[in-house]
């Protein structure tokens, strides 16, 4: 079956979904590599966004771009311990962390980003495990890209932007040179159950053409408490932070076939296994005491996740005068899930009812390449043509662990998409002209399966839906002066819809895959009104942005169980960022505020009618930060509010009471390496986490509390 997309008429000035994929390294506008620097790598205008997929500054795109790399990332990272909860505590418009090995719920604009590592996919949208946001120690990764909005820069899943994460770039000097890390973390209480270690190493050799670097980094978890002092409960089914250990190992080989071309490969293995050595106590919503947690044993084998990325990149930044990008890939995912005596998991013919213990995983595993060429044209060179082609293969299957039962079937997913993109600039650059259109060519196959007891046991007849479209963005950008841009956008993406979790869900007869209009894609589109000025001490931006998706994708609790729930979506949002250099040298002040708002169609009529809840969008928020740096010496103050919110249409139960926390850091470099003293929640403030604040609201299980103070103590040197 081939399905037809119909979709809002664009914007007169339309475009495609951007060039190529770009390197996994920083260049300059004048294609000097800048890898491996990310002190450079900040806040220059000329420094290019691999995840825009082009070699131009991200000034030249009409794009809500934030980078976090330099000392901002590594500042946020020794305070938040991880890249998803360093981007939350950056960006007001993702919403607030669970705190959890799940990132479920979790949004970028009100949708779901698309993880990457130096343009590699990490999600497995076939059969979301939302593990996407955990695949590569924060040590190993030198910046992060945000993309903000409905986007398909990198292909499937950035309905609500891209989070790329650029990995170590390629040593600068010759001969050998490294760094090395220790940290140490405590809560509130300085107890042996809440203490936690981590310790990390690279060591790069670079001779002539040829350069090496390894690393591999251990991270152990204790235990988290609320501001109380209390355990928080653990997640024994989703999977668990606190109480786990991580391990990631990390190679990149490079080798310059020329002074502009370069040859590189990278390998990426991470697991996180929970120790499985505490079981939930439960707590109780109506007076407000959150789920805790006490010594025991988890059942079955404990929540893990364990990602492994490979890929080959050739790129050339002087090609026929032009920029080549290949890169080719290969991905793998399986996701272990926490067991239980489940109703879903019930089968008579297996055990006597409510007697059946089981556990399910994810396996999923891709494969695919990236092609693009980029250059001024001759002749007209104020204006710059990509063309590209991207292919991608999927597959991802959903198992019951302890009886071998399929609970997904096998589901097989190919993408082939060429675009092209072209960049006219006007009036001695003062004006750009973005545009261009993707084309995407898309088939699921799914054989014939049969649903769990459960469902019905319901036989259906597999198939190889198909669908093809062509996803168009463009856009205009006015410089009047230097630092003060103006910019227009319209720009869509698409991704599909938890198709494994739709699938397993089918309860009645006679179902055909072929005409199951359930799993047809998401599109989902993006306009957006925004201002950036930098000159002088201050730096500020402001983007209003509207997105729709006519056949949206919603979590929506059925039996005690999320499935999934097409409908028409419209979200929008106010974001506004400000940095200001003070009088006094060495400080910095900044501000962000995200406002967003959601409604979808309740009723099948295609009109919005009732808000978002919490599951689906995020609170908003305000970010206030001081930063001060003289020397050797570094202090940061920040403080996050997650403003308090009713969702019009819902259960009043849901309605969120808000939060703030206040985060600090100081760190002195020294001759042997830099001490960083850190700590998050400083006042130890009691709350609920946003995810369980605004759903289940009879669930005393999953009632989190937020985590209380933690301290982090550092130790860092590089040579």
């Amino acid at each position: 079956m081939t399905f037809t997309l119909v979709r809002p008429a664009p914007l007169a000035l339309l475009a495609l979904t951007a060039s190529l994929s770009a390197p996994a390294l920083a260049q300059t506008a004048n294609g000097e590599r800048a890898a491996g620097s990310p002190a450079a790598s900040e806040d220059s205008e000329q420094i290019v966004v691999t995840a825009t997929r082009s070699a131009l500054p991200k000034s030249a795109l009409p794009l809500t771009i934030d980078v976090i790399g330099g000392e901002r990332f590594t500042d946020q990272v020794s305070i938040s311990g991880s890249v998803i909860d360093a981007v939350a505590a950056l960006s007001p418009a993702f919403s607030p962390t669970r705190q959890k090995a799940s990132g479920a719920g979790e949004s970028l604009r009100g949708r779901s980003p698309l993880f990457a590592i130096n343009g590699i996919p990490q999600s497995t949208p076939l059969r979301d495990g939302s593990r996407d946001g955990f695949t590569i120690d924060p040590f190993f990764v030198d910046r992060v890209e945000l993309i903000f909005g409905s986007n398909a820069l990198q292909g499937i899943g950035g309905a609500g932007g891209i989070v790329n994460q650029v990995t170590v770039g390629a040593p600068a000097a010759e001969g050998l040179s490294g760094r090395a890390q220790a940290q140490l973390t405590a809560d509130a209480d300085l107890t042996g159950a809440g203490m936690g270690w981590k310790t990390a190493g690279l060591v790069s050799w670079k001779s002539g053409a040829f350069d090496a670097t390894v690393g591999a980094s251990y991270e152990d978890r204790g235990m988290f408490r609320d501001g109380d002092g209390r355990f928080i409960g653990v997640d024994g089914t989703q999977g668990e932070l606190q109480d786990s250990q991580t391990l990631n190992l990390y190679a990149r080989l490079g080798l310059d076939l020329s002074p502009t071309a370069r040859l590189e490969l990278l390998a990426n293995r991470f697991e996180l296994e929970g120790n499985g050595d505490y079981v939930v106590v439960a707590g109780n919503r109506a007076t407000g005491l959150p789920t805790s947690a006490t010594r025991g044993t988890q059942p079955g084998v404990a929540p893990v996740s364990r990602t492994e990325t490979l890929s080959l990149t050739l790129t050339d930044d002087d090609l026929a005068g032009g920029n080549l990008v290949t890169q080719v890939f290969w991905n793998r995912t399986r996701d272990t899930f926490g067991g239980g005596v489940f109703a879903d998991f019930q089968d008579p013919l297996i055990a006597p009812p409510g007697t059946l213990f089981d556990q399910s995983q994810n396996r999923s595993r891709k494969y695919g390449g990236k092609f693009s060429y980029e250059r001024a044209v001759p002749g007209l060179e104020q204006l710059t043509l990509t063309v590209g082609f991207d292919a991608l293969y999927d597959s991802t299957t959903q198992i019951l662990a302890a009886t071998g039962r399929p609970w997904v079937p096998e589901t097989n997913y190919r993408s082939l998409a060429p675009f092209v993109q072209a960049n006219l600039a006007l009036l001695d650059d003062k004006v750009r002209l973005v545009g261009g259109a993707r084309y995407e060519d898309v088939r699921i196959a799914i054989p014939d399966f049969t649903t769990l007891f459960f469902y019905g046991r319901r036989n259906v007849e597999g198939g190889s839906p198909s669908f093809s479209d062509v996803l168009l963005n463009g856009g205009v950008i006015v410089e009047p002066v230097d630092g003060v841009r103006f910019y227009g956008s319209y720009a869509e993406g698409y991704t599909v819809p938890d198709v494994g979790r739709i699938t397993r869900a089918i309860s009645t007869d006679g179902v055909r895959i072929d005409d199951f209009l359930d799993i047809s894609p998401i599109i989902s589109n993006n306009r957006e009104l925004g201002v950036e000025v930098k000159r002088g001490p201050v730096d500020f931006s402001a983007a209003y942005f509207w997105s729709s998706s006519t056949n949206g994708s919603l979590l929506v609790l059925v039996n005690d169980v999320f499935e999934v729930q097409r409908e028409r979506v419209e979200i929008s949002g106010l974001e506004i960022n400000l940095g200001v250099d003070t009088p006094i040298e060495g400080l910095r002040l900044n501000l962000g505020y995200s406002d967003l708002a959601g409604r979808r169609d309740s009723n099948g009529d295609d009109k919005v009618d009732i808000e978002l809840d919490g599951t689906n969008i995020a609170p908003d928020r305000l970010i206030m930060g001081a930063t001060y740096r003289s020397g050797p010496f570094t202090a940061r103050l920040a403080h996050n509010v997650n403003f308090s919110r009713r969702f019009d249409g819902n259960d009043p139960r849901n309605d969120f009471g808000g939060y703030s926390t206040t985060d600090a850091l100081v760190r002195y470099d020294s001759g042997i390496g830099a001490f960083t003293l850190s700590g998050t929640n400083l006042l130890d403030k009691q709350y609920i986490s946003y995810w369980s604040d605004t759903q289940r609201p009879t669930d005393n299980l999953r009632f989190f509390a937020g985590r209380g103070r933690v301290v982090t103590l550092g130790w860092d040197i590089r040579f």
